[in-house]
């Protein structure tokens, strides 16, 4: 008995075109991409500073709006200005498990190290936003503005001023060398671990100054103990809540609107280890502009002062290559670069 529907009788490939058709739409599409174990999320720089502090947050947020399955565990390997996490991602080529927070130290400390790293040895994700430089100095500290620093610091005597920073030859100390550079004055430059530690130091009034990122310091500006003169940026900083009784960062100037000729900022970006296939970078980088999209996020951006620029796929990589020539070129000057 022939059970073919009598409408195909007469039209055999069709029917076997309306079979097809069926069994395609009742087989599910491929998945996309996704972890399918927790995911390590390498923090190039010790606890406390600001790239630390922005990878517990995505953490957080992302297990509070549940924005993947699995967990993700964030893991600080500071050894040697970041070179024990971006050589730890690096060497773990195919694994789509692990990501890393860049700093600047992306480009600084292979330069100054020699080690041998370059961020084209990573699968660049995302750029989330840039960091700002602040220029403090402690509440109780003669110097009112930037201005009356830059001058104290071109009138001292060589080497008087303490300038505290994270690491050597990292971000905070190629931002010295160009205010000793505009002063013509060198400076002691005293190199902590952290931007945690730092902060604590200047309270403590056992440096003159810091350049601290602002969520770096921004606790112990509201507690009235630190004093922010100027923004190491060409733009001033939109945030107009007031986080002192007198002052947001709006009403914190432009370095060189206020008489230091220097401006500085710093990546905070996302990147996977060699080989990562496109669909687990897509997966990433959705992941990351539903954390951009949260309010959380927002507030996050507000209370730390971030310039808010986000940049992926080939905007990014170019934006890579020129900061990295850029920072050659900066600690070139300032005598930096590994011998």
């Amino acid at each position: 008995m022939n059970t073919t529907p009598s409408r195909f009788r007469s039209h055999p490939w069709a029917f076997l075109a309306a079979t097809l058709a069926g069994l395609a739409t009742a087989t599910p599409a491929l998945a996309a991409w996704e972890p399918t174990k927790p995911v390590e999320f390498v923090v190039p720089a010790g606890t406390g500073g600001g790239a630390d502090q922005m990878a517990r947050f995505i953490q957080g947020v992302v297990a509070k709006n549940n924005l993947m399955k699995q967990p993700i565990i964030v893991v600080n390997k500071s050894g040697g200005a970041g070179a024990e996490g971006f050589l730890d991602v690096k060497g773990d080529k195919g694994n789509p498990h692990k990501i890393v927070i860049t700093l600047s130290n992306l480009f600084t400390t292979p330069l100054a190290t020699g080690v041998p790293f370059n961020w084209r040895d990573l699968t660049p994700v995302q750029m989330l936003a840039l960091d700002q430089f602040v220029l403090w100095v402690n509440a109780d500290s003669p110097h009112k503005t930037a201005k009356d620093y830059f001058d104290a610091v071109k009138a001292a005597p060589p080497n008087s001023m303490k300038m505290g920073g994270t690491g050597s030859k990292q971000e905070d100390q190629i931002i010295t060398a160009m205010i000793e550079k505009a002063a013509g004055k060198k400076v002691t430059y005293i190199p902590f671990k952290g931007g945690g530690d730092v902060a604590v130091q200047l309270v403590g009034n056992h440096i003159n100054s810091t350049v601290n990122n602002p969520i770096e310091a921004e606790s112990h500006w509201r507690a009235g103990k630190l004093r922010a003169l100027c923004v190491f940026d060409k733009t001033a900083m939109p945030y107009k809540t007031k986080l002192t009784p007198t002052q947001a960062w709006a009403d914190v100037p432009t370095c060189a609107s206020a008489g230091l000729p220097v401006d500085y900022v710093m990546l905070r970006g996302i990147f996977m280890p060699p080989g990562a296939t496109p669909d687990q970078v897509a997966f990433y980088n959705e992941l990351f502009k539903k954390v951009r999209a949260l309010p959380e996020w927002k507030d996050f951006m507000d209370k730390g002062a971030f310039n808010t620029t986000a940049l992926s796929g080939p905007e990014f990589v170019d934006w890579l290559g020129k900061n990295e020539q850029m920072h050659r070129v900066l600690m070139k000057d300032a005598g930096f670069l590994a011998q």
